[in-house]
């Protein structure tokens, strides 16, 4: 019996091991999948940057301003126009039956820091008829409160009184969430203090729940996908639209996008809807 016993617990040591190796082995092939979806993002940044600046070329009736991180770049989306400045600038193209013509200023990695620093001395050139704002997610990693305010009430200061600025993303991770609540407190208080309007990009993405993770994220699994930028749209859509529907009546001409094609924004569901 003894060494029957022996024997079982040996097999049962090497049976152990051998699940070992093979779930390690699933881990580093999880790893290495990772990594090479993050380097292949990576590498659409000055694709996304250059498409951007092309076309900023490409004038319109209407000018569109968005200062902002990698998100407003569309960084995770299967197209540039794709991301929620450019569902953004069809809706109002759509809502108005006016031309846009769209600067993206924004910067991928861009920290609020950062956009006081590059973005503020670009925009200051520009008379834009609509501005978006999104930009702190950048600066939940290494969080400061004191800085966000400052640079916040920086960028803020600088904004014509009718821009729409976003509340930070939601970040699914409690130690994470506890920073964005800060993060989006100051926020507020500053917006409210300079009387703009603040669209509540956080909740919209919050509302997805479990599902979300699942179906509004790039394969990196930090920038969104083209539903993901959909649902940051929806997001801005409600003051946005209200905002140009007052400014700028609509025009009886249909638009066409600048590439001959549909515009997107033609099938764009009510926010309320987006799942």
């Amino acid at each position: 019996m003894g060494t029957k016993k022996t024997l079982a617990l040996v097999g049962a040591g090497i049976s152990s091991v051998g699940v070992g190796i093979a779930a390690w082995a699933r881990v580093r092939k999880a790893q290495e999948r990772f990594a090479h979806h993050k380097t292949r993002l990576n590498e659409t940044l000055p694709v996304h940057s250059k498409w951007w600046q092309d076309f900023a070329k490409t004038e319109g009736d209407l000018l569109y301003v968005a200062l902002g991180d990698s998100a407003a770049q569309g960084i995770g989306a299967s197209a540039p126009k794709n991301s929620y400045v450019g569902v953004i600038a069809d809706h109002v193209a759509t809502t108005t039956g006016r031309s846009v013509q769209v600067v993206n200023l924004s910067v991928s990695g861009a920290t609020v820091a950062l956009a006081v620093a590059d973005q503020l001395p670009r925009f200051a050139a520009y008379s834009p008829d609509l501005v978006t704002v999104a930009i702190g997610a950048n600066d939940i990693a290494a969080f400061d409160p004191e800085l966000f305010e400052t640079g916040i009430r920086k960028v803020f200061g600088a904004l014509p009184y009718n821009a729409i600025v976003a509340d930070l993303p939601y970040f699914f991770f409690p130690w994470n969430e506890k920073k964005v609540a800060v993060a989006n407190r100051i926020l507020r208080e500053v917006a409210e203090e300079r009387g703009l309007t603040v669209v509540p990009l956080h909740e919209s993405m919050k509302r997805q729940g479990l599902h979300g993770i699942f179906t509004q994220f790039a394969e990196d699994l930090f920038h969104p996908n083209d539903h993901g930028y959909r649902v940051w749209a929806s997001a801005f859509l409600p003051a946005v639209t209200s905002l140009v529907a007052g400014r700028f009546p609509r025009q009886p001409a249909p638009h066409v996008a600048a590439d001959g094609e549909p515009d997107a924004a033609d099938e764009f569901p009510d926010p309320a809807t987006v799942v």
